[in-house]
């Protein structure tokens, strides 16, 4: 099962082109690993025993340091080299399959993308309510709740749960995201019927065992620990809250962990009242991805989720993501971490949603500002000035208003110069010195050229349809998003940036030795300056 997802991919450990090519080094024929899978199937246990005893035995073990061997002349004059590596002059277009849609009898909605070729699926249920289903609840019941989805389901325990995914050469996956949840399992074409099984057992019949609770709660609590030690998931921690305001969806750590107050608090009621409120047909949404057709698969997802029913008198929750307030000015939080060898700064603004007709000029906007490793940020602070390993800028995709991050990781002794560069490159970006025909030039190219292989992997498939299912795209919007990247003008995207960052509106957070950058900053004078603990109350 591991080989065949393997062969998805044309490149990287495993796929298409590692294989032949390894076979080729190895046995001097591409074709080699047909013989390595019989030898595969037809192992015995004997087998095994006898290589066990000859090679893992105690025994002898032989190097030997040979000279390289001498510098051929014939094989250099076999390739030129002088002209350099071959230039791409031709690029493939987007290869994304057709979608076809169907019901289930009890009404859940199906998309199917038939990709042939590879024996394997997948088979998603995405679920509407993720991070944002925790409000009026315990911060972090979401993704505790599906990361226990497969700790007991049915008749079966966690290990027995992995040992039948293994059997079947099956994956099962679930987990939340800020507006979604899923639960997937990847699958081999010929074990599908009872892959489906499984993943229904571990969808509809969580037992959310009381002992793997526990277990799972004291993980939680030291990765939580974890956030608030490393200085850029602490900041990431306490951002959003402060972009959004108390009382929004978005107004949490992104990581969705919750605090240890809250998962020191959680019950098995708690989860179970989630999973009641939130995986039931009436809020799922069934995508399939790979070498299977409606006909094979639509009886099988009939079979086993065609008589699942919401719960009686549970009307579906619905999240409402309303817009932020937000905020005018300048605000600067600061987290102490004495000692600290350099300064975690962030910086964040609200922009808008990933349904705005302009998202697209705007990624390519933030894509020259931080984007990218050649943006103007990284360019600066890491390339020229060398007082960061590495600065960058991200637009996370959400419902509501996305939220705009810069991270810049700097030494200490340059904090308030960098937060200066920051500034000064931001202002110049709408102002001074505008996105350049050669910067929207380059991203465009590299957005739309890199199109052909973002599409390998079934996964890679489900998540874009996941996508469109979320934000209400057309059915071809992968399909036709080459155009749509190639119609961006340089006009659109500079109007894009205009509209939307707002350089004398961020909130800094900024984590460091106090010791050294607090007074700096403050006689910066960028607006009101207060100093938090790792759970976001003010300190003074």
């Amino acid at each position: 099962a591991g080989f065949v997802r393997g062969l998805e991919r044309i490149g990287g450990f495993g796929g298409k082109a590692d294989v032949l090519a390894s076979c080729e080094v190895y046995a001097g024929d591409p074709g080699c690993y047909r013989q390595s899978l019989e030898w595969i199937e037809a192992a015995k246990p004997v087998d095994l025993q006898r290589v066990a005893r000859q090679w893992l035995s105690q025994g002898d073990y032989t190097l030997e340091v040979l000279p390289q061997p001498p510098y051929s002349a014939a094989a250099a004059d076999a390739v030129d080299r002088k002209s350099g590596p071959p230039v791409t002059s031709e690029f493939p277009d987007t290869v994304f399959p057709e979608l076809q849609r169907a019901r289930l009898s009890n009404g859940i909605p199906v998309i199917i993308a038939t990709r042939p070729g590879v024996p394997v699926a997948r088979v998603s249920l995405l679920f509407d309510g993720g991070f944002v289903g925790d409000q009026g609840r315990k911060p972090g019941t979401a993704s505790f709740a599906m990361s226990l989805l497969d700790e007991g389901a049915g008749e079966f325990d966690s290990l027995a749960i992995a040992d039948r995914a293994e059997r079947l050469g099956a994956q099962i996956a679930s987990a939340a995201s800020l507006d979604t949840a899923f639960a997937a399992v990847s699958m081999m074409t010929d074990q599908a019927d009872r892959s489906l099984a499984l993943l229904a057992d571990v969808v509809r019949r969580p037992t959310f065992p009381a002992h793997e609770i526990e277990r799972v709660r004291k993980e939680w609590i030291a990765g939580i620990a974890r956030e608030k030690l490393s200085p850029e998931a602490l900041a990431m921690r306490v951002l959003p809250p402060l972009l959004y305001g108390a009382g929004h969806p978005y107004a949490i750590p992104f990581s969705g962990s919750g605090t240890e107050a809250s998962v020191s608090a959680l019950t098995r009621d708690d989860l179970i009242a989630y999973q009641q409120d939130f995986l039931r047909p009436d809020n799922a949404t069934i995508i399939v991805t790979g070498a299977v057709t409606p006909a094979m698969i639509l009886p099988l997802l009939e079979r086993h989720f065609g008589d699942w029913e919401p719960p009686a008198g549970q009307s579906r929750p619905r999240a409402a993501i309303t817009a932020a307030t937000g905020s005018s000015g300048t605000r600067v939080y600061l987290l102490d971490r004495p000692g600290a060898p350099q300064t975690s700064i962030l910086a964040g603004q609200l922009m808008p949603s990933s349904q705005a007709p302009d998202r697209i000029e705007l990624n390519t906007a933030n894509d020259v500002l931080g984007g990218t490793f050649t943006s103007r940020i990284n360019m600066n602070l890491r390339e020229d000035k060398h007082w960061s390993y590495g600065a960058r800028s991200s637009l996370t995709e959400t419902r509501g208003q996305r939220p705009w991050l810069l991270s810049a990781p700097v030494q200490t002794d340059k904090t308030v110069e960098s937060i200066q560069e920051i500034r000064r490159e931001l202002a110049d970006l709408l102002a001074t010195r505008t996105i350049t025909a050669e910067e929207f030039a380059k991203v465009r190219n590299r957005d739309v050229r890199a199109l052909s292989g973002q599409y390998e992997t079934n996964a890679a498939v489900s998540s874009a349809i996941g996508d469109i299912v979320r934000f209400g795209r057309p059915d071809d919007y992968v399909r036709t998003l080459r155009a749509r990247l190639q119609g961006q003008t340089d006009a659109g995207v500079r109007q894009a940036a205009a509209q939307a960052f707002q350089p004398d509106s961020l909130t800094w957070v900024i984590v460091g030795d106090l010791s050294k950058i607090e007074a700096p900053i403050r006689e910066l004078g960028l607006g009101s300056v207060q100093v938090l603990d790792a759970d976001g109350n003010v300190l003074r």
